[in-house]
Order: structure tokens, then C-alpha cells, then sequence
């Protein structure tokens, strides 16, 4: 029998939550311990109690963040398959969409962080690793079987830079017109018509 959690469980569990989303809304180092705590509706004097350091806050966050943008993901592909969409115009289709072009906050914590993540300490960096390999991994089970050995971290990237180049340019047709060539141009590649 599960027990519920205890309160320090739940404002713990809130920092993370408002960290994950703040670092993919301002980056690493657009906000600080007492912002997060603030934006939590913490005193700034707590944060120790639960983190070591800002370090072990903004790793466990960027762990948060790949987990929430994950799960959005999967919801957003099974509902394109349910429709009959095959495994990766789903991933394609709902990781290069209009939605996530304006979704940096709740999006993928690569598209949004990874020009910052090299230049983070080690803890981080090895949580930020492990959300490229997480992001991988989920490419390479959606590619059809036929998929040229590599494939996987060649598609990530393209997924990623996409969606950072039409953020640059945009939540408007200019950055949505960028999602849809490179949706075609993905597609046009690796994607396999749906059993009959």
C-alpha cells in the first residue's frame, strides 16, 4: 500500500516542477535558487533543505523536464496512431508541430536547453546527456525496421534543430513553414505507409 507523500515530498516535488519548466523558459542561467523558489511560492531559505546545490537542483529539473516532455510526446503519438499514423509520422508529426514551436516551457528540454547544456558542470551535463540519449532512443523505436543502421541520432538532430531554428524565427508562418519542410523531408525519407 502506497503512502501519500510526506509535505516535504510535495515542495520538493513543486521546486522541481517550477525549475523544469523556468530553465526551459529562461535557460540555465536566466534564473536563479531565490526565482524558482519565489515562483514556487517558497522563501529562498528552504532551498537547502531539499537540494545540495543549484547544480543538483537544475539536474534533477532537466531529469523532470525530459520526463514531462516525453510523456506530452507519447500522448501526443499514440493519438496519431490511433488514428493510423505509422510509429515515426507520429513522432514526427507531434515533435515538429505547431504546438511545440510554442511550447518552450512544457516542450523538449533539448530543443529548448542543448546550446547551453556543454557549458554546465558535470552533474548537469550528465543529466543533459541522458535526456539526448532519451531523445534517441525514442527515434530509434519509432523508425521503420528498413531504417539504415545511425539513422537514429541523424533524425534527433534534425528533429532538434528544426524546432530551435523555427523558434528563431518564430511561432509565426515563417518558423511554421520551416516545421513543415523538414516534417515532408523526414518523412519523404524514412517513413513507411501504414499496414492495410
Amino acid at each position: 500500500m502506497d503512502s501519500a507523500p510526506s509535505r516535504k515530498e510535495v515542495t520538493h516535488d513543486r521546486i522541481v516542477e517550477t525549475a523544469a519548466r523556468a530553465i526551459r523558459r529562461a535557460g540555465f542561467h536566466g534564473v536563479g535558487v531565490a526565482d524558482i523558489m519565489k515562483e514556487a511560492g517558497l522563501t529562498h531559505g528552504g532551498f537547502y533543505a531539499h537540494f545540495a546545490s543549484r547544480n543538483a537542483l537544475l539536474a534533477e529539473a532537466l531529469a523532470r523536464a525530459g520526463h514531462d516532455g516525453a510523456a506530452s510526446l507519447d500522448k501526443r503519438m499514440a493519438s496519431r496512431q490511433a488514428r493510423g499514423a505509422s510509429a515515426f509520422r507520429a513522432l514526427v508529426e507531434g515533435y515538429l508541430s505547431e504546438r511545440h514551436l510554442g511550447s518552450v516551457e512544457s516542450g523538449c528540454p533539448v530543443a529548448a536547453l542543448a546550446s547551453e547544456m556543454p557549458r554546465q558542470s558535470d552533474e548537469v551535463r550528465e543529466a543533459a546527456a541522458q535526456r539526448v540519449r532519451g531523445l534517441v532512443d525514442m527515434v530509434q523505436r519509432a523508425l521503420p525496421p528498413s531504417a539504415t543502421v545511425g539513422s537514429a541520432p541523424v533524425v534527433a538532430s534534425q528533429l532538434v534543430g528544426a524546432l530551435q531554428l523555427a523558434r528563431a524565427l518564430g511561432d509565426n508562418a515563417e518558423g511554421k513553414a520551416l516545421l513543415a519542410a523538414t516534417r515532408r523531408a523526414l518523412l519523404a525519407q524514412h517513413d513507411t505507409p501504414a499496414p492495410a
